[in-house]
């Protein structure tokens, strides 16, 4: 009990450091770029928006808080938080320490439809189609998982690397074939993953998935840790294997849809975010599934920031700052478990 106690205890606090982590991320991250400001500015135009009181800054510099950096850092922290849930249940549901949250070809679906969209000159459509074609995708991958059998894990991961290779080539195709000019750019963005085009319509698409689909997720703790010993021993402490993990796979693609639709495929958040918390915490997903949320949102705050301002002027795709990072650290991830093993 004692031993409890004290892991209870050091995770409340970890998710407490996490949470002041997060508030003070959002708060740096508003005020840094080439009009720089300070945290009190940037908390009193808040503030402003909310009602109370005057704005300390001018309306321009007032406008870059609000309209600009704020949605784009709020669609980013909702966007990691998103990503690292739906990577540690896939984690957990197909007991694959290599799966993402775009294993059942989510990712590649989303593409497909952003691209159409963007080819026919339907920007403003853009995030209902990305979720549309993960949707899709979703269907596709369980349904030609269910055409073999029983939905498993091993079949699951065959159909969803069935189901991205197919829609993958479709995207190269329509691109190949349909794209000229600047629409070659504009594709290549959304490809690789990016939070420029953030707004307030971004940050309410991130916070209703979130919420209705996220939160009941974080719940589901004590029926991942069953699946974690295989579905005869979920079995046996009472789970129903196959629709838990139906309802599981749909609600975690459907939270990775909503990601995708605003931000396009931004790798390895929800591969790596998982596995690094576990380090800390262990893996009961009680505390790992909460934990993974608030560094997820941390981490891809920061990802973007280094995105927007690394090259500045320029932007580069925060898909590729997540690669740059996650790619090493995954491999540290990997060697530490072998040493462990």
């Amino acid at each position: 009990m004692r031993a409890r106690s004290k892991g209870r205890a050091g995770t409340a606090l970890t998710g407490a450091l996490l949470a002041v982590l997060l508030v003070a991320s959002v708060t740096l991250a508003v005020a840094i770029g080439p009009a720089s400001l300070s945290a009190t500015d940037v908390w009193g135009s808040v503030l402003h928006h909310l009602g109370f009181g005057e704005s300390p800054l001018p309306g321009l510099l007032d406008g870059v808080v609000w309209e600009l950096r704020l949605p784009r850092v709020l669609t980013a922290a909702g966007v990691g938080a998103g990503l690292a849930i739906s990577g540690a249940v896939m984690q957990a549901v197909t007991r694959n320490p290599l799966a993402d949250p775009y294993l059942l070809g989510l990712s590649s679906g989303a593409s497909l439809g952003a691209v159409a969209v963007l080819l026919l000159g339907l920007g403003l459509v853009l995030p209902l189609a990305a979720f549309a074609g993960a949707m899709l995708a979703l269907v596709a991958t369980l349904g030609l998982a269910s055409s073999l059998g029983a939905i498993t894990p091993t079949r699951t991961v065959l159909a969803g690397l069935a189901v991205s290779a197919l829609a993958g080539a479709a995207t190269s195709f329509v691109i190949f074939w349909s794209a000229q000019g600047d629409a070659y750019r504009e594709i290549l963005g959304w490809l690789m993953g990016s939070l420029g085009g953030a707004t307030w319509w971004s940050v309410l698409i991130v916070a209703v998935a979130i919420a209705v689909v996220g939160t009941p997720i974080l719940v589901t703790g004590r029926v991942l840790d069953a699946f974690a010993f295989g579905d005869t021993a979920a079995s046996a402490l009472g789970v129903n294997v196959n629709g838990t993990r139906w309802l599981l796979l749909a609600g975690t693609a459907v939270l990775t849809g909503a990601m995708v639709s605003v931000s396009g495929s931004i790798g390895f958040v929800g591969l790596i975010l998982p596995h690094a918390v576990r380090l800390v915490v262990g893996g009961a997903h009680r505390a790992l599934l909460p934990l993974a949320a608030l560094s997820g949102a941390v981490f891809l705050i920061w990802a973007d920031t280094l995105a927007r301002t690394v090259f500045d002027p320029r932007e580069i795709p925060v898909g590729i700052i997540t690669a740059l990072i996650g790619a090493p650290v995954f491999a540290v991830l990997l060697w530490r478990r072998k040493a462990i093993a």
